[in-house]
């Protein structure tokens, strides 16, 4: 096995994930670009190469279990292993209409919708990179979340499909951590929130850029042994559930 670390980031075409990419690649990994967009992830490693980033492009659209398991077969040949596993893709569901997320008025397609890509999408990822991970000396897998899944803080706007989303991918973060404990407990995994960052995402309306958001996802992706699993945390530390 090289020396090289490596990384696969999903989501990594645009926005945070893309700063998540060139990030660890600033650290010397070398990263697997994750996107499902042929044209944008192109872009996105060409971008990266500019910068003497050791980058490969992967195609992975993590609602197919089909496209995560080829993609993971890719990266098998391409890198031999991993030591990062970034869950950065994501949807928010509709937000132009405000029935479509009022839990009163709630479009159940839309929860669907969340909970597939947000939530199993992730975790088809995880499975299907468990046997990468497994060769690296100190594996490490983030699930970008936000603090709008916490129970306890009840940030932001009433919407009933995107944060409970969160909320069941920040709890299966913590299952994960309970079994690796049992079966691989050099595997630490933790949910990160990147803040209110202006991206597409947030129609550009967040208060800190994609390098400030990528920041804590880069951090608990790069923890030395010994560090926190389970845990869900932003730029300041533990959030409250």
């Amino acid at each position: 096995m090289t020396s090289t670390k490596t990384a696969l980031v999903t989501g990594a075409n645009k926005g945070i994930g893309f700063q998540i990419a060139a990030g660890l690649a600033e650290r010397g990994y070398r990263v697997a670009v994750g996107a499902r967009d042929d044209e944008r992830r192109e872009a996105a490693l060409a971008q990266l190469r500019r910068t003497g980033a050791d980058v490969v492009g992967v195609r992975i659209d993590v609602n197919s279990n089909e496209s995560v398991a080829r993609a993971i077969d890719e990266l098998d040949a391409e890198l031999g292993h991993l030591d990062a596993v970034v869950n950065n893709a994501g949807i928010s569901g509709p937000t132009g209409d405000g029935a479509l997320q009022d839990p009163l008025t709630l479009d159940l397609d839309v929860v669907r919708a969340d909970v597939e890509t947000n939530v199993l999408g992730a975790v088809r990822v995880i499975n299907a990179a468990l046997p990468l991970l497994r060769r690296s000396p100190s594996p490490r897998i983030v699930n970008v979340s936000t603090n709008m899944a916490s129970l306890a803080l009840r940030t932001g706007p009433v919407m009933a499909a995107y944060a409970p989303s969160k909320t069941m991918l920040n709890a299966m973060t913590v299952q994960y951590a309970r079994r690796f404990a049992e079966t691989d407990p050099g595997i630490l995994i933790n949910a990160v929130c990147p803040g209110f960052v202006a991206t597409d995402f947030t129609g550009f309306s967040g208060s800190r850029t994609p390098v400030e958001g990528a920041a804590v996802a880069i951090t608990y992706a790069t923890l030395p042994a010994g560090s926190p699993t389970g845990g869900f945390f932003d730029d300041a530390g533990q959030i409250p559930w």
